[in-house]
């Protein structure tokens, strides 16, 4: 070797191979976590505020109630009160988040918007009341009334064999779930219950939160307005951030 070549080593040449197994594997390993252990959520609608506002982007934790995780530790029970991400039991293509309020087996109603869980009111500091008492079946459920356009015809049905002494009664395997937004939220009263096989995880993190979703962020689906939504986000970055929200953990 010459001396020029001592003072100059010649670079080694790129191994594409090595970096097409990086590659690979940081693939495989993103697509292990989103699989198993996390996956992220945005929240579409008002129906858990104040605890959730539409823009929050969540991560979900997949293993707190099973799945492999369940092989290896023991798992978390699903509990009253834990906020969970689902499979909309009327179109499992769609993720919904909501509150767990009745555990299997129990007798559940609600007098004057107050949850009655085997005769005892639970209490639900969570709770937002947007406005006064004006529904029966939505404040004092289950009152089995007229079928409305607003109530599912088959969970109308099955809730009239489930109903006793006023009480619904959770079947086992199911979950009654509700919104915070106890006076906007379509959930449990309106379409039944959520099954176990369902339920997906519950919400971690919120990573990110962003104010005026509901507007610069959402509407038509359209490319164009994806693109439109995507570029106002980055060149707003700062100012459309909920800053005192962003990395909260969710309770």
């Amino acid at each position: 070797m010459s001396a020029a070549d001592m003072m100059h080593p010649r670079r080694r040449p790129p191994d594409w191979s090595e970096t097409l197994q990086s590659l690979l594997a940081t693939i495989v390993i993103a697509v292990f976590v989103i699989t198993f252990i996390v996956q992220a959520f945005q929240i579409p609608s008002p129906s858990m505020e104040n605890t959730l506002l539409v823009g929050d982007y969540l991560l979900v934790n997949k293993l707190c109630y099973g799945g492999i995780h369940s092989l290896l530790m023991p798992y978390q029970k699903i509990a009253r009160g834990d906020i969970v991400v689902f499979h909309f039991p009327v179109d499992p293509k769609q993720h919904f988040v909501k509150r767990v309020i009745g555990l299997p087996g129990d007798r559940l109603r609600m007098v004057n918007k107050r949850v009655l869980i085997n005769g005892t009111v639970i209490p639900e500091p969570y709770v937002r009341i947007s406005r006064p008492a004006d529904d029966a079946f939505r404040d004092d459920f289950p009152q089995l009334g007229m079928l409305t356009s607003e109530i599912r015809g088959n969970w109308w049905i099955q809730m009239h064999k489930l109903v006793e002494d006023g009480q619904l009664i959770v079947p086992d395997g199911y979950y009654f779930v509700m919104g915070d937004n106890r006076d906007n939220s379509d959930d449990s009263r309106y379409w039944g219950f959520v099954p176990r096989e369902n339920i997906i995880g519950r919400p971690l993190l919120i990573y990110w939160s962003v104010k005026g979703a509901d507007s610069e962020m959402t509407g038509t689906s359209s490319v164009r307005d994806r693109l439109y939504r995507y570029a106002y986000a980055v060149t707003h970055l700062f100012q459309i951030t909920r800053w005192g929200r962003t990395l909260r953990i969710v309770q």
